[in-house]
This record gives structure tokens, C-alpha cells and sequence, in this order.
């Protein structure tokens, strides 16, 4: 789990185009969880909703791929 300033700093570096697949997965996860995927502007809730359409993330949040498997 993220303290804000962490979350704060993933959003961002996502913004960026700088996290791999796994931060990315990790970061969507607690947003999901948190309800702040839903709240900020509309890109979150579209890559929120990709990932729990994709079965990546369920809709509380957990994550059911397997990060090991995840080649960054």
C-alpha cells in the first residue's frame, strides 16, 4: 500500500510514461481499491476499467495476474 506522496509520485511517473507493466498493475490496483481511479481525470477510470475488463483487476482491486510472470 501507497502513502499518498508515493501514489501522488506513481501518478505522476505514470503520466510520464515511466512505470513498467508491474508498477503500473500495482498503482491501478490501489486506486481501484481506494476509489480514487474513479475520481480524477478521465484516463484513470479508462485504464481502471481496461484492466478489470481485461481480468487483470478485479473490480475491489485485487490483482489476479501473477506479477512474477510480468517481464519488464
Amino acid at each position: 500500500m501507497y502513502t499518498k506522496n508515493d501514489q501522488i509520485d506513481k501518478m505522476m511517473s505514470w503520466e510520464e510514461g515511466s512505470l513498467s507493466e508491474v508498477e503500473e498493475i500495482k498503482l491501478f490496483s490501489e486506486l481501484i481499491k481506494n476509489g480514487a481511479a474513479w475520481l480524477f481525470q478521465g484516463c484513470y477510470g479508462r485504464t481502471a476499467s481496461d484492466f478489470i475488463q481485461n481480468n487483470i483487476i478485479s473490480r475491489k482491486g485485487e490483482i489476479f495476474v501473477n506479477l512474477n510472470e510480468i517481464y519488464d
